[in-house]
């Protein structure tokens, strides 16, 4: 005689928005099963995709494309579909797609950057950031060379959580570590804060909400509130609106959760 155990159906937690940035689908260091399990427990009535979320720059050496990456554009095209507004902010990594800003396509927007205003009535910036960069806009080769660079890093950082995991220890991120305590990495994060917080400042924002440096961070910052979403390539971490307008810095090494890896054949 066979038992069947009772399937426990984890219900969504229904808020008004997230933000993902930098996820840099295409890329072996791309946390794309992660991502899928975390989109997964909410139900947002809006998505802002801040860029980098397709890595343009690394698919033009080759295509490197497994099934978990295909899974996270299948989870946002569910989410679309069930009537979340998803809206698309292009980057430099998948700059590919500016040429095609303003398009629609059903609830499904690509743009530049956007507008957003919170259930508290703050009007937000919403860019992906790296026109704020220096290095991105004027030297582009020195961006290109820094990308190489911080492949390396985050090979070592794949390396060290794969020890980890097996030693039973949580998710850590050697390059996140290395960004606070190199004084060069602090000062240019520092930079980009002031530079994007000025912008807000002249065009009449409350606040922005940006990616690019994959650094997560909310404080106040000239006079405005910077968000960033930080990154789904080593720190896992995305930007929630709550239905009363607070918004929340998610942090996969901070929230008590290892998000596991979704069971084969398991349910959309």
């Amino acid at each position: 005689m066979s038992t069947a155990k009772p399937v426990t159906m984890l219900r969504k937690q229904r808020v008004r928005t997230l933000w993902i940035s930098d996820v840099h689908l295409g890329t072996r260091d791309c946390q794309a099963e992660r991502l899928a399990v975390f989109l997964k427990r909410y139900q947002a009535e809006r998505i802002y995709l801040v860029g980098d979320i397709i890595d343009g720059w690394k698919l033009r050496s080759g295509i490197y494309w497994p099934q978990s990456h295909s899974n996270v554009i299948r989870r946002l095209l569910t989410m679309s579909k069930r009537g979340c507004e998803v809206i698309y902010v292009t980057g430099n990594h998948d700059e590919f797609l500016r040429r095609y800003s303003r398009l629609v396509l059903g609830n499904i927007q690509l743009v530049d950057e956007a507008l957003h205003e919170t259930a508290d009535g703050r009007r937000l910036l919403v860019i992906h950031g790296d026109q704020f960069d220096v290095i991105t806009r004027y030297h582009r080769w020195l961006a290109f060379l820094g990308d190489s660079a911080y492949e390396v890093t985050l090979t070592l950082n794949r390396w060290l959580n794969h020890w980890r995991e097996r030693w039973g220890y949580g998710y850590w991120s050697l390059s996140a570590y290395l960004k606070h305590k190199v004084k060069t990495a602090v000062n240019f994060i520092s930079d980009f804060e002031e530079a994007i917080a000025h912008e807000c400042v002249k065009r009449g924002f409350d606040g922005v909400v940006c990616g690019h440096i994959h650094h997560a961070e909310i404080r106040e910052v000239g006079g405005v509130t910077y968000h960033n979403c930080g990154d789904w390539v080593e720190s896992c971490s995305a930007l929630i609106e709550h239905r009363d307008g607070r918004i929340e810095l998610y942090r996969l090494a901070e929230s008590g959760s290892t998000l596991p890896l979704p069971v084969v054949g398991e349910a959309a």
